[in-house]
This record gives C-alpha cells, sequence and structure tokens, in this order.
C-alpha cells in the first residue's frame, strides 16, 4: 500500500485524518506521513499490521478479540440463520 493508496481508502470511508488514526490506533500525525509516504524527508513504509487493519475496517470489523470470540460468533450467526429458515 502506498501513500496515496492509504489516502484514498481513509477518503473511501469518509473518514477524517484524526478518525483514521483513532480507528487504527494511531497518532494523526502518523496517518499523515503514511499518507505523504515521508517523516522529515525520509520514505515511510505503512507497516503490514496497518494494512490488515486498514482492510479488516473496510470489512466492519471494530475489534477482533481472539479465535474463541470467532467461533462464538460464528456459532450464533449459524443459529440464527437456522431460526430463519425455520420460520
Amino acid at each position: 500500500m502506498k501513500g496515496h493508496e492509504f489516502k484514498r481508502w481513509r477518503k473511501s470511508l469518509d473518514l477524517s485524518q484524526k478518525a483514521a488514526a483513532d480507528a487504527l490506533g494511531l497518532k494523526r500525525r502518523v496517518v499523515q506521513y503514511y499518507e505523504t509516504g515521508k517523516r522529515d524527508g525520509d520514505p515511510v513504509k505503512i507497516p503490514r499490521f496497518v494494512r490488515l487493519a486498514c482492510y479488516a475496517i473496510m470489512q466492519g470489523i471494530k475489534d477482533y478479540h481472539g479465535p474463541e470470540a470467532e467461533r462464538r460468533r460464528k456459532r450464533k450467526a449459524a443459529a440464527e440463520e437456522q431460526a430463519r429458515e425455520a420460520s
């Protein structure tokens, strides 16, 4: 992900730099560095964990509590689907 792609991601979700920083657990200034691709004239690379977090946010994931919580969520969704089909 390049700086312009990061900025496009943020704008596609209609997030301000501050809102994007809050969603990613970053400082607003770091978001600015990622968007320009530079910090104090040196290149800045967007880390993998930030790229993955951007993807997760696009998918509507607000937080992740581990594999057991994910399994519970999937079981609940499956049970709700079965209940809908049974009605």
